[in-house]
């Protein structure tokens, strides 16, 4: 049973990857359309299990099949919005019936930020962190996020989103040849979905992918 459940983690972590848009690594979603730009260092935004992105300059980012799970999300140097939501389980006190789910769900709107990510730079999410249902309930209201730089610099503050997207994740040109690729890929089957994302990984990649996901 240990050997089953490791190997469901593995298989829906991997077609969680592929189904994002084929990332250059299984540590960081790629968050552009296409090849990474040449002679281009992408920041980081480091994203807790609590928030769900949703979509990053137009593109959605909602096919992984684990919630909860924190992730890292490669930008683009320049202008970047980012659509997500804030989502928090608490367990139900008492006595459950059957077929009642045994927790509260609390989550916000979408909520949008903006900002200028800089090459190679790390970004994370700040928000307060409610004590209990009732304070998660209450902080719905009025929910915002802050995105943070390694600094410790406020680069933006979230807002309620209206549902327009301001800008495209396809911000560069792709070749041909990538978008018949990428094409290619999407179109096949899981299973060669994740062939195709198993073959392009690097062996410390796989290493280091198989270390997490038997840990």
């Amino acid at each position: 049973m240990c050997h089953v459940q490791r190997l469901f983690k593995l298989l829906a972590v991997l077609v969680s990857v592929v189904m994002a848009g084929c990332a250059s690594t299984v540590a960081r979603v790629d968050t552009w359309e296409g090849q990474q730009p040449a002679a281009t260092e992408p920041a980081v935004l480091q994203a807790p299990g609590a928030i769900q992105v949703v979509s990053v300059n137009g593109r959605s980012m909602t096919n992984f099949l684990i919630d909860d799970l924190a992730l890292d999300y490669g930008l683009l140097p320049g202008e970047n919005e980012v659509v997500f939501n804030y989502k928090t389980i608490w367990a139900k006190a008492g006595v459950v019936r059957n077929g009642e789910s045994k927790v509260h769900v609390i989550e916000s709107g979408p909520q949008v930020a903006r900002f200028e990510a800089s090459p190679d730079a790390v970004y994370r999410f700040e928000f307060d962190k409610p004590g209990s249902r009732q304070e998660a309930e209450a902080m719905m209201e009025s929910f915002s996020a802050k995105i943070v730089a390694g600094n410790g610099t406020v680069v933006a503050v979230s807002e309620e989103w209206d549902g327009q997207s301001r800008l495209t994740a396809n911000r560069t040109p792709v070749p041909v040849s990538d978008a018949e690729s990428v094409g290619r890929t999407q179109d096949g089957t899981a299973l060669e979905q994740l062939k195709a994302i198993w073959a392009d990984a690097s062996d410390e990649e796989k290493k280091a992918f198989l270390r997490w996901a038997f840990e």
